[in-house]
């Protein structure tokens, strides 16, 4: 492999990589985060208003979260909030996801759109996990050798 190659494609794999490791490590702090200091809900599965919606694995998801407060003594007021869960990607939505299913959810009460599903609402989600950290492991090592190896030459 000429040297010039051996360095773009080291480098591309490289950044590739990293990018993908940091997303990684990022979207399991917030999920981690959100389970342990979110309030806990039950939130309804919505039908798809377009075809294009039900192609995404991650179910859309509709729940009353408690507006935020005035100040002391105000009324509390409830938001009706639609999102989607983090860090669910599965090739294929799976039934239990269905319309009108209920769900165990977790959300940030500064953020209710930031939603995680319940520690037992997720199945393999920590394989997954373990997935896509191995392909950032795998072309971040795959770049630091082309890159060790055009350096070499």
């Amino acid at each position: 492999m000429e040297t010039t190659t051996a360095t773009v494609g080291g480098a591309v794999l490289a950044l590739f990589g990293g990018a993908l490791l940091l997303w990684c490590a990022a979207e399991v702090r917030l999920r981690h985060g959100v389970r342990r200091r979110g309030i806990p809900a039950v939130a309804t599965v919505v039908a798809e208003s377009d075809t294009h919606g039900e192609l995404d694995s991650s179910p859309l998801l509709t729940f009353s979260a408690p507006a935020a407060i005035g100040g002391p003594g105000a009324a509390r007021r409830a938001e009706v909030v639609l999102t989607r869960p983090r860090g669910h990607t599965p090739l294929r939505r799976p039934p239990r996801f269905s319309p009108g299913t209920s769900v165990r959810i977790s959300y940030d009460p500064r953020r209710p759109s930031r939603v995680v599903l319940a520690a037992a609402e997720t199945g393999g989600v920590v394989v997954t996990d373990l997935l896509w950290t191995a392909l950032g492991v795998g072309c971040l090592a795959a770049g630091a050798a082309l890159l060790a190896a055009a350096t070499t030459n």
